[in-house]
């Protein structure tokens, strides 16, 4: 492990916040996924794919990604029964890594540079990890890796519905308590630590998502069992067996950058170090005064360290035309 490479700030454009990308369906293996797309404005730009969080959608990489569009040519994908994707069969970290593998192959854009926020992070660990040839470089943004302290983090108040039988509907109760106006200010609240930073644009296009949420019958259910195999997953971590998070990121070998929040108030802050030091060829960036979602709260650093990821990597490759 070793420190994020920051690149000069003039070499991003200027500030401009980008409107929200393009989206459409498309059909994978008999159900749609959702995906928004940036192209890349620049020449020899290489394939990205984003990873939101729990309770996130493809929006949550708008900024970052036309931040990186002169080098990156990005797709984010809303993962099965969030934003406007449709739900799947299964809400675990497994089958969210199976769904982004066959994303890539079916695009047949891979290797790619992937990131992942949150929930995303952990299953772009084991993408990386097990199927290392579809990964060019990660980028772990609040990696939701396994910590058992959930008094670490708001999402502990979740773990009663978990005991409960069909506590979804107890979820989608609580939701009807709520107007979208409310729920889209409680989101950002938990989610980033200085609330000046979230434009107008952002607070609407937040309020969308989650008029999209209560319009969506199976979202409860995606959120709870989402959430449910997300703590199953903690739990392995910490057994004997191949299936451990932490095991999987001890092998992964792509050039990564860990970035994290030290006002994070969702994943334990003490898991973005341990993730850079579990990963064998890793970078880290600790940012005070920031919450869960840096890509959002200030993509401008975390685009400036992603930067300095690419340039290092191909550098490495023997790529003459990247600067230092």
């Amino acid at each position: 492990m070793k420190p994020a490479t920051l690149w000069p700030d003039d070499r991003l454009p200027a500030h401009r916040p980008p409107p929200p990308w393009p989206g459409r369906p498309v059909r994978l293996d008999g159900t749609v996924t959702y995906v928004r797309e940036t192209p890349a404005t620049g020449p020899g730009a290489e394939p990205a794919l984003y990873l939101h969080g729990l309770g996130g959608s493809s929006q949550n990489w708008t900024d970052l990604a036309g931040l990186l569009a002169d080098r990156l040519d990005g797709q984010a994908i809303d993962l099965p029964g969030f934003g406007r994707s449709e739900p799947g069969r299964r809400y675990t970290v497994a089958s969210f890594a199976d769904l982004t593998v066959r994303w890539i192959e079916h695009t047949d854009r891979g290797p790619v540079h992937l990131f992942g926020n949150s929930l995303g992070g952990a299953v772009a660990v084991r993408v990386a990890a097990l199927r290392p040839d579809l990964v060019r470089t990660l980028t772990l943004i609040s990696p939701a890796l396994p910590f058992l302290d959930f008094r670490r983090s708001l999402q502990g108040r979740m773990l009663p519905v978990l005991a409960i039988p069909r506590g979804e509907r107890l979820v989608a109760w609580r939701l009807a308590q709520l107007a979208p106006e409310v729920m889209a200010e409680q989101v950002i609240a938990a989610c980033v630590a200085d609330l000046s930073r979230i434009s107008e644009q952002r607070r609407a296009e937040a309020l969308e998502e989650i008029r999209v949420r209560y319009e969506a019958d199976h979202y409860a259910a995606a959120y709870v069992r989402t959430f449910r195999g997300l703590v199953s997953s903690f739990l392995r971590s910490y057994l004997p067996g191949p299936d451990s998070l932490w095991r999987l990121a001890g092998t992964v070998t792509a050039p990564t950058l860990v970035v994290g929040g030290r006002q994070d108030r969702l994943v334990d802050v003490r898991v973005a170090p341990q993730t850079a030091r579990a990963i064998p060829d890793s970078r880290l960036l600790m940012l005070d005064g920031v919450g869960h979602v840096a890509q959002v709260e200030v993509p401008r650093t975390v685009a400036r360290a992603v930067l300095g990821l690419l340039g290092e990597s191909q550098r490495r490759s023997g790529r003459s035309d990247v600067a230092p």
